[in-house]
C-alpha cells in the first residue's frame, strides 16, 4: 500500500501517523506523507489544507514530545540495544549530536527540516537533558513551520498544475515542485557533508 492509498483511504490520520511516528523516532516517511496529502488537497479539493496543516502539526509536535521523553529516561542504553532495528546507526546519531553539542535549541527548530535530525533531535535532546519548557518551545515553533511550509506549498503546486490553463499557471506549478524537490536534494547533500564533520569530532565508537 503507498503513501497515497493511505492518503486517499485515512486522509488526516493517514498525515498524523506518518509525522507522529517519524517525529517519535521511526523513520517513517512523514514529510512526504504532508507532501502528497497537500498535493492530493490540491488537485482535487477532496481535503483540507488546514487540516493537513492542523494534523501535520500535531504530529509533529505530540510525536516529538514522545521522542523527547523517552530519550530523556532512556538516552543511550535504548541507542545501544534498539538503534539498528530504527535505522539508527552510529553515523546518524553522531551527525546529530555534533549539531545539538554546538547549536542547542536551534537543532531542535531547524531539525524540523533536516531528514537525521527530524527523526532524532527530541530524542537527543531529552537524553541531554534539555529543559523541557525551553524544548517544548523550539519545538513547537519549528513543528508549526515545518507543517505550514510544506503544507501550503505542496496544496498551491497541486492546486495551480490541476488548473494549469496558460502558461503562467503551469510556469507557477512547476516552480513550487521544483522548489520541494531542490529543498529534498540539497537537504540530502548537507546531511552527508555533516556525516564528515561529525566523524572527525567524534572519531571511533560513539560513547554517552
Amino acid at each position: 500500500m503507498s503513501i497515497h492509498d493511505f492518503i486517499t483511504t485515512y486522509g488526516y490520520w493517514a498525515v498524523f501517523f506518518f509525522v507522529a511516528i517519524e517525529s517519535f523516532g521511526v523513520p517513517l516517511p512523514g514529510e512526504t506523507a504532508v507532501i502528497v496529502a497537500a498535493t492530493y488537497a490540491g488537485a482535487t479539493h477532496r481535503l483540507s489544507v488546514w487540516l493537513i496543516f492542523l494534523a501535520a502539526a500535531l504530529g509533529a509536535v505530540l510525536g516529538d514530545t514522545g521522542g523527547y521523553w523517552i530519550g530523556n529516561k532512556g538516552g543511550y542504553r535504548l541507542l545501544k540495544r534498539w538503534g539498528p532495528y530504527v535505522r539508527l546507526d552510529e553515523p546518524k546519531v553522531k551527525v546529530a549530536r555534533y549539531l545539538f553539542d554546538l547549536h542547542g535549541g536551534k537543532v531542535v527548530f531547524f531539525g524540523r527540516f533536516v531528514s537525521v535530525l527530524r527523526t532524532y533531535a527530541a530524542f537527543l535532546a531529552g537524553t541531554a537533558r534539555m529543559p523541557y519548557r525551553r524544548f517544548l518551545f523550539f519545538n513547537a515553533s519549528g513543528g508549526i513551520l515545518w507543517a505550514a511550509i510544506f503544507s501550503f506549498v505542496g496544496y498551491f503546486a497541486g492546486a495551480t498544475l490541476s488548473a494549469a490553463e496558460t502558461p503562467l499557471a503551469i510556469a507557477l506549478g512547476v516552480i513550487a515542485v521544483v522548489v520541494i524537490v531542490v529543498s529534498v536534494v540539497l537537504v540530502r547533500k548537507k546531511t552527508a557533508q555533516l556525516v564528515e564533520k561529525a566523524e572527525a569530532r567524534y572519531p571511533g565508537p560513539l560513547e554517552p
